[in-house]
């Protein structure tokens, strides 16, 4: 049978939107909406006629020539149908008259707003309009109407999503932790089996250079007392040289002793950054970590990036001393990304743009800082507390605004669930694992290349207990 509807009465339209196919942020615009506007002079019955043909039809948004007015849900229209005489009252009667007693407080919230909020708000409502309708307000100002269970459904999917997702990324660490584990027991094994044929080398060198220099004392001795020496003897020390020799054997030994000294002090920093750590915090040299990093870090670093330390005198922190390298690692890996893009510019700007490299006045380097400081206490009426404060800047362009806000963006659980940077895993280590501070400064230097001061600085402050 055909459907026919008042002359004020449009038929309702339902926009399906994209409740299959969620985004990342999924919106109100994602659910099906429907568009049914009533002229709120249109009889009672024409209303309950459409909500007899369109039973999943949620409410009707009420407007006086073409103005909003206000919404009655079905739900709301039938309560008052069932009362005594309420066929009669309203059914026979303008739409304003029911409305006049079955107004409500009307939820109204724009398409763009992500489900997740949306139902938050709709959950706040008091418990008699809990399961009335929203009212959506498009872009272009028009207003549909969203069951309240098609919101609340797609609440649910989206929570059994970020659930599984979750899940999901906790195994993916839990796997990638393990892993990360059984790397930094093999190089610290590594590292164990360098150490033992260097501490022999180096421990034998002593002896071979005390032997070297009493055998050329020796060499001196015999020519100082014999100045008439065979002529084989002239000859062979003219085949082997042995002035040069005389003369270079304690360099070389000198060079191998600092050869077999920086290998062993590389072997001891990679045992310091795979260092597994216990249940417990455990007090640790920050001093000693920081230089374990730097000396990893030194085939990068090159001969051009200088590092400036200034150290305080600071006692052992408690601490995860495992997670705090890593913290170290990423935020001197991401200093010297920054250096080593702003040398790019730099080239780029004398190869192509024909600047002269002399009017660069401009010498790329990291500065790390750390002291025991106070910090005024968060209650008013406790003393102050003390903490580690370890500062990392480098001399690059810094940060443009859009980037220091992702930054900072991603230091929220929420941003973070959804990407995991370096940077954020670094904010969590502090201040979730070690309860410290963990603060980001930043200036964009981009238009003075010559004349960079600090562009990018991380501030850590790690608590001292007693």
């Amino acid at each position: 049978m055909p459907k026919s509807f008042h002359p004020k009465i449009s038929p309702p339209t339902l926009f399906e939107g994209n409740q299959h196919e969620f985004g990342v942020e999924p919106t109100l615009g994602d659910l099906p909406l429907y568009e049914f506007q009533v002229e709120i002079g249109c009889i009672g019955t024409e209303v309950a006629r459409v909500f007899e043909q369109y039973p999943s039809l949620p409410g009707a948004i009420l407007v006086n020539d073409g103005q909003f007015v206000g919404m009655i849900s079905r739900r709301r229209m039938l309560e008052y149908l069932l009362l005594p005489q309420g066929l009669q009252l309203f059914l026979t009667q303008p739409l304003e008259v029911l409305y006049s007693y079955a107004r409500t407080d009307i939820l109204i919230l724009p398409e763009t707003m992500s489900i997740v909020t949306a139902t938050g708000q709709a959950l706040r409502r008091s418990p008699e309009l809990i399961a009335e309708p929203v009212v959506v307000k498009g872009n272009n100002r028009t207003l549909r109407l969203l069951d309240i269970h098609e919101l609340h459904l797609a609440s649910w999917q989206i929570r059994g999503i970020d659930a599984q997702v979750r899940y999901e990324r906790i195994q993916a660490q839990t796997i990638q932790s393990e892993k990360m584990a059984n790397l930094g027991r093999l190089v610290d094994g590594v590292a164990h089996e360098i150490l033992d044929p260097i501490s022999f080398i180096w421990g034998n060198l002593t002896y071979v250079s005390t032997y070297s220099q009493s055998l050329m004392e020796l060499a001196e001795t015999y020519e100082k007392y014999l100045p008439e020496l065979p002529a084989e003897i002239e000859q062979l020390k003219e085949e082997i040289d042995l002035e040069f020799i005389q003369q270079d054997l304690p360099r070389s030994l000198q060079s191998i002793m600092t050869g077999a000294e920086r290998l062993k002090q590389l072997a001891i920093g990679l045992q310091n950054f795979c260092h597994i750590d216990e249940i417990y915090p455990k007090p640790a040299d920050i001093h000693a970590s920081l230089d374990s990093i730097v000396l990893l870090l030194k085939s990068r670093l090159g001969s051009d990036i200088q590092i400036i330390r200034n150290y305080g005198k600071l006692p052992s922190v408690p601490c995860f001393i495992s997670q705090l390298n890593q913290v170290f690692m990423n935020i001197l890996t991401n200093a010297v990304n920054a250096l080593l893009n702003r040398a790019v510019a730099l080239k780029f700007a004398v190869e192509f743009q024909g600047k002269d490299p002399r009017d660069f006045h401009y010498q790329p380097s990291i500065r790390i800082v750390t002291e025991v400081c106070s910090l005024e206490p968060s209650q008013p009426g406790k003393p102050d507390s003390r903490w580690v404060r370890i500062a990392i800047a480098d001399n690059g362009p810094g940060l443009s605004e859009r980037a220091k806000q992702e930054i900072l963006d991603s230091f929220s659980v929420e941003r973070r669930a959804e990407k995991e940077t370096s940077l954020a895993l670094s904010y969590w280590i502090i201040t979730s694992r070690h309860g410290g501070k963990f603060n980001l400064r930043s200036r964009n230097t981009c238009d003075a290349i010559d004349k960079l001061e600090t562009g990018t600085e991380f501030e850590i402050f790690l608590p001292l207990i007693g």
